[in-house]
């Protein structure tokens, strides 16, 4: 049965996508069976895939809202053999109508559990927000990563997500768990940025990453051919960062040494 992971951080460019994308990707090249399930509106993890989401038939809102089976809406992505379920312009409309269903913040987790059964490992690439989208993230989830880019302002507004994960600790998934922070962006030749890793660690003690992303143009290339890195530039510094990274998630679910923990 699959772990379900949240790539999780209201704030916008922090490289989220870019890691969910990834993640993904190394973990399939693994032996991983793997599904990517888009769940921001703007649909960016899916067209870094190469996908055109003005004209996808069926979305993700289509299992979420309309009730559709999610077998039905299921990609078979040419990078490395992982799935996708893809995100739409509809979805920007479906924190509005979340408002008005019945057990709202559960409806992902619905979807998911119809098929967490065929895969290894299922993330999720959330909004870059705290609505009803990401809270139902959450709540589908088992574990949560959150990207942090090595930048000044690093640490502003995770208090406030930290604080949502509590909310939805508490009331609505009680054994929901942070599994880690991802360092991203990381100039090592930049005073701050190593300032900022230290910060980090002493914000989240023990629970860091090992494998940090470092700012690389040919990252920031990849989306727009519609590769992952692995496909685009195997042998780059990103490319690396993202393999230790799926290993290091392979080693700790391997061991259960390192737990989720409470801030």
């Amino acid at each position: 049965m699959a772990k379900i992971i949240s790539l999780v951080n209201q704030k916008g460019g922090v490289g989220k996508t870019t890691s969910a994308i990834n993640l993904a990707t190394y973990l399939a090249a693994a032996g991983k069976f793997v599904l990517l399930c888009d769940l921001d509106p703007q649909g960016n993890a899916s067209s870094g895939l190469g996908l055109d989401v003005r004209n996808i038939e069926k979305s993700l809102y289509h299992s979420m809202i309309m009730g559709e089976h999610p077998s039905k809406i299921i990609i078979r992505t040419k990078s490395f053999g992982h799935d996708l379920i893809p995100a739409s312009q509809d979805l920007a409309g479906a924190g509005i109508e979340l408002v008005h269903m019945e057990n709202r913040e559960f409806r992902l987790y619905n979807v998911l559990r119809e098929i967490r059964t065929n895969y290894d490992y299922i993330i999720i690439d959330s909004p870059p927000s705290l609505g009803l989208l990401t809270i139902n993230g959450l709540v589908a989830s088992d574990e949560i990563i959150i990207p942090v880019q090595t930048e000044y302002f690093a640490l502003e507004g995770l208090s406030q997500l930290l604080n949502t994960i509590d909310l939805v600790r508490d009331n609505l998934q009680p054994n929901l768990k942070i599994m880690g922070a991802l360092l991203t962006m990381y100039d090592k030749r930049n005073r701050l940025a190593r300032q900022v890793v230290r910060e980090i660690q002493d914000h989240f003690p023990g629970h860091v990453f090992d494998s940090i992303v470092p700012r690389s143009v040919r990252l920031a290339e990849a989306p727009g051919f519609g590769k992952s890195i692995l496909s685009f530039d195997s042998l780059s510094k990103g490319a690396r960062a993202y393999k230790n990274l799926a290993r290091e998630i392979i080693e700790l679910d391997k061991n259960n040494s390192k737990k989720g923990f409470s801030v």
